[in-house]
């Protein structure tokens, strides 16, 4: 071969190398939904609480939002990204969602999704009652709005499209039972078993996630309980429990009301025509990393990093409350809501599910 067609078919060959890394690349940048649209309570809520004036449970003070990257609290209730963030980047759409009540949203962040949710929300209207929250019953009125607005940007065609294949993320549920049904007794007289009041919020779910479908949506994660028991205000809530067991009874209602979520999503997906409804299995990462703190780098699980980490949570979590030193340490960050290592690790195993059920 000829030293002129041996310097051509060495171009080809690397020109070829060039061409095929550059797409494996681009294929692994690429956002796998246009966008993200996420719904429920203070796991998921990025930030909608700080604006309504009537909103109890905000997350816009230190020490929340330590470990962002601006150091700096936004309404998350963490000390660093949440659920919804960390979903979103391992997606490749985006590196934080907006919530929707944020003021000066860009074209750019309403057309790759935004966050409905709000801290303290529940599906039975009673609960954001007490909390004073954007009632889960509420937030499709906001997306409504959301949807006017894309169509506004893209074109009421575009803008379809991007909802139908949005991933829709719905996270909801824990408020119900523990800031409401566990807490509140005339609910038991009308309720007298926890099986009925459960199946009362999963109505309530349902009629919820047929509402979205209405209105364009049509790949739906739906989120279950996490074990509620081992939440340390709950086990907090319980006076004699020195020792800081998990509480199993509410262990059990989460994993009943699990069961009877997992039964129900296939047969509303069946009902509702070109729908993916996949159920979000938290309750078991969760006792993962309870049952096995050290596998995954953390050394306290039975308490919040913030303050006595028993009951701070919200205005009670603030710059008045000692931290922990290793926020990275602790499965809760504060009484309630996980750290960002936990959030993480959840990311990771439901970033896995996902992608298998898109190719399913």
């Amino acid at each position: 071969m000829s030293t002129s067609k041996t310097i051509t078919f060495t171009l080809f060959i690397t020109i070829t190398l060039l061409a095929s890394c550059n797409a494996s690349a681009k294929a692994k940048t690429q956002p796998l939904f246009p966008a993200i649209l996420i719904f429920g309570d203070s796991t998921v809520d990025t930030g909608n609480n700080n604006y309504p004036s009537q909103t109890i449970f905000r997350a816009k003070h230190v020490p929340y939002g330590i470990d962002l990257p601006s150091h700096s609290p936004n309404g998350r209730f963490s000390n660093g990204k949440i659920f919804s963030d960390i979903i979103a980047t391992k997606l490749n759409i985006k590196q934080f969602v907006p919530p929707f009540l944020q003021p000066n949203l860009t074209d750019q962040e309403i057309v790759t999704g935004v966050c409905f949710a709000s801290a303290g929300a529940g599906y039975d209207d009673s609960t954001s009652l007490t909390t004073q929250a954007i009632r889960v019953s509420e937030q499709p009125n906001m997306f409504k709005s959301y949807i006017a607005r894309l169509k506004s940007i893209v074109g009421d065609k575009k803008a379809m499209k991007i909802i139908n294949k949005a991933l829709v993320v719905v996270s909801a549920g824990p408020n119900d039972f523990i800031l409401n049904y566990y807490d509140v007794p005339s609910w038991r007289r009308v309720y007298p078993s926890i099986s009925d009041y459960q199946d009362f919020v999963l109505n309530r779910l349902n009629s919820f996630v047929r509402e979205l479908y209405s209105l364009g949506c049509r790949k739906i994660l739906v989120g279950g309980l996490p074990p509620m028991g081992c939440l340390p205000i709950q086990m907090t809530a319980q006076f004699r429990n020195v020792l800081r067991f998990c509480l199993e009874q509410e262990n059990r209602d989460s994993v009943l009301y699990n069961q009877k979520l997992q039964k129900l999503l296939p047969q509303t997906e069946a009902s509702l025509t070109g729908s993916k409804i996949l159920y979000s299995n938290v309750y078991d990462p969760m006792m993962e990393m309870i049952q096995n703190p050290r596998k995954y780098g953390f050394k306290e699980t039975t308490r919040g990093c913030c303050g006595t980490g028993f009951l701070e949570t919200s205005f009670m979590c603030n710059a008045y409350s000692p931290m922990c030193q290793n926020r990275s340490e602790f499965l809760f960050f504060d009484s309630i809501h996980p750290s960002e290592a936990t959030y993480n690790y959840i990311g990771n195993v439901l970033d896995t599910k996902i992608r298998g059920w898109l190719k399913a």
